[in-house]
């Protein structure tokens, strides 16, 4: 990767893979705007994302589109797009891969599985057994597998996106806050607009083709530079990790909190402000940035007393003190 440029001009670069991602991705998901920013930017921040909402919402169709955004670069053992159905009767090698004897040479030969790939749509993850579920958690906190107590590396670019239907409770395996905490972002996925729905009407049989030479696809190279670019190029003020502190503090302490927010979760949240604020033209995170985002990093993370309101009304709850230092401190400071 050439790293030599200026921060200025290295921020360029990201935007640029930035906006020809989205536009990618766009062209096959419409109606969707704010869930296609916010899978960009926990893919450049290194996150995995959890889709929660009814079937036929478009969460296979939206990972789908994002796999298919990526140029094939690593041949069949590597793809850049694999979809792994869980169901209840799936083991670990079903996703890990699994070792095979070849009588001609008497050694076992490794072949892998679906989770080796850039991007993997785990659809359903509440409806698979939780010794799969822990296999799965392992390869998105670690980049790795075991198998045959040998440890195998994933790619530098792995990305999840689970999905589960949260209205459908018959035969799953809900996934514990430890595992929740796995996921950068949790992200409801709603109805359409009715203007959205009538576009996905009339263009059904355009979005299956070929999007042309006008929508390239991103290169694995590109993106791997765009993170770097964006974590070297986005400045993080102190006054933001004292309002990150502050909130997390402010949700341990709120009375209808059961358990609050991890340690981890405010790392995680450094490089998505700053691949937000990346996403948004700037070169510094801000107020806004913030308030987009903890919903999303913080409510799945929390567990709730009974009759408490929902997560991400208490996470804006608890956040209006510190985002009011943070935006005040950020204006006296002339950013």
């Amino acid at each position: 990767m050439n790293l030599e440029q200026t921060p200025d001009h290295g921020l360029e670069i990201a935007r640029s893979v930035l906006a020809r991602l989205g536009a990618r991705i766009r062209f096959q998901v419409l109606g969707r705007d704010e869930v296609v920013d916010l899978i960009m930017v926990a893919l450049l921040a290194d996150g995995h994302v959890l889709l929660e909402d009814y079937p036929g919402s478009g969460k296979t169709t939206l990972a789908k589109a994002l796999g298919e955004a990526l140029e094939e670069s690593g041949g069949p053992d590597l793809p850049a797009f694999r979809r792994i159905q869980f169901t209840p009767d799936l083991l670990p090698s079903d996703i890990t891969g699994v070792s095979v004897f070849e009588p001609n040479t008497g050694d076992f030969t490794f072949r892998p599985g679906p989770i080796f790939a850039h991007v993997v749509l785990a659809d359903e993850i509440n409806r698979t057994s939780p010794k799969v579920q822990a296999a799965m958690l392992e390869a998105m906190a670690e980049k790795q597998v075991t198998v045959d107590n040998l440890t195998r590396p994933l790619d530098s670019l792995f990305f999840v996106i689970a999905t589960q239907n949260p209205r459908d409770v018959s035969g799953t395996y809900p996934l514990p806050l430890p595992q929740l905490d796995r996921f950068l972002f949790k992200i409801r996925m709603e109805h359409l607009s009715r203007d959205a729905e009538l576009s996905v009407l009339a263009t059904r049989v355009a979005r299956k083709g070929d999007p042309g030479p006008g929508l390239p696809v991103v290169a694995r190279g590109e993106l791997l530079e765009a993170r770097e670019h964006i974590e070297r190029g986005v400045h993080v003020a102190d006054s933001v990790n004292h309002c990150l502190v502050d909130l997390a503090r402010a949700i341990r302490a709120h009375v209808q909190v059961v358990q609050g927010v991890s340690t981890r979760s405010l790392v995680l949240m450094v490089p998505a402000l700053k691949a937000a604020a990346a996403l948004r033209g700037r070169d510094y995170v801000s107020g806004p940035d913030v308030a987009w985002l903890a919903p999303h990093v913080f409510g799945h993370r929390m567990e709730l007393g009974p009759g408490a309101p929902s997560a991400a009304d208490i996470v804006r709850e608890c956040l209006a003190g510190p985002l009011e230092y943070l935006n005040r401190t950020t204006l006296q400071a002339g950013i």
